[in-house]
Formats: C-alpha cells, sequence, structure tokens
C-alpha cells in the first residue's frame, strides 16, 4: 500500500505542476481544493485555515512540498511545514519548475522553503531534503520523480524518526 502524503504548493501559479505529481499515482495523496472550497476556507480566518491544514495532516505519513518559483516564505507553506514537522511527519521537497503547465511553459527556479521552518533552533533546510530533478526537459523531470518519489518519502520519515 502506498504511504499517504501531504501536497504543499503554492495554488495559484502551480497547480497545473502539482496536479501532474499528485496523479503521478505513486503515492497516496490529499484531495485537491478547488478555488472555491479555499475560498471558503479563508474565508473563516487564519483559525478555519490552520483548522482545514491540520485536518488535512491527518493521516499523512508525510508532507510533500513541491517547489515552484515563489513557494518559499509564504505564509501557509511555512505553516504546513512547521506543522508536519511538529506533528512527527516526514518533510522533503522536490523542484517542479522545469514540469511545463498545460500552456507548455515553465517557471524559474524558487528558493528553499526550509529556511522558514525549524527544528528548535536549527532550519530545516540543514536537515531535509530538497530534491532537483537533474533535467529541464519536461517528461525527463516528470519520469525522475515519478521514479524516485516513493523512496524519497520513505527516506523523509527516516529521517524525522532520527529526531
Amino acid at each position: 500500500m502506498a504511504r499517504r502524503a501531504f501536497y504543499s504548493f503554492h495554488f495559484k501559479p502551480d497547480c497545473q505542476r502539482a496536479a501532474q505529481v499528485r496523479n503521478m499515482g505513486v503515492v497516496d495523496g490529499n484531495v485537491p481544493v478547488s478555488d472555491n472550497d479555499w475560498e471558503k476556507v479563508t474565508s473563516g480566518g487564519e483559525g478555519a485555515i490552520k483548522k482545514w491544514i491540520d485536518e488535512q495532516l491527518t493521516g499523512r505519513g508525510c508532507a510533500v512540498v513541491l517547489v515552484g518559483t515563489n513557494t518559499a516564505g509564504r505564509k501557509w507553506i511555512t505553516y504546513e511545514i512547521q506543522r508536519s514537522w511538529d506533528l512527527g511527519k516526514g518533510v522533503l521537497g522536490v523542484h517542479i519548475h522545469n514540469l511545463k503547465n498545460l500552456d507548455g511553459s515553465q517557471c524559474t527556479k524558487g528558493t528553499n522553503p526550509f529556511w522558514y521552518a525549524t527544528n528548535g533552533s536549527t532550519a530545516l533546510a540543514q536537515i531535509v531534503s530538497l530534491y532537483d530533478p537533474p533535467y529541464s526537459d519536461s517528461k525527463q523531470v516528470y519520469d525522475h520523480i515519478k521514479s524516485n518519489l516513493a523512496d524519497w518519502i520513505e527516506k523523509a520519515v527516516e529521517l524525522r524518526g532520527k529526531y
């Protein structure tokens, strides 16, 4: 049985790239939220957003942060990373900038979002892995992620057990 993962990503610019990863079938991921559902959640304020994120993390063994151009430093992505870590879940990142969106375009590589979350006084960027597929061709990037994601998740869960 595939491990269950929570996917964290910057919705508007990266939802199409994230959908490719989520639909690979390698990992049982959380159900995508629609624009309308997210608007309902956010209209309830910070407490409602935190509650929704916490509910999405329930039953997940790992948080997979799909890193696009502007993922790092976003308030709710940082919350998802920190909350996942604090709950004892594996955490890892995957650069998705070279996956094409529906328009066929790629984006620029984003910075490491794990600098914004900590384990005590240590930035998670010094602990967790952020994978960068070694290809610029979208199909090769897709294939690389699909071939390795399950192993990356297992390594992240194993690593988290050491802290």
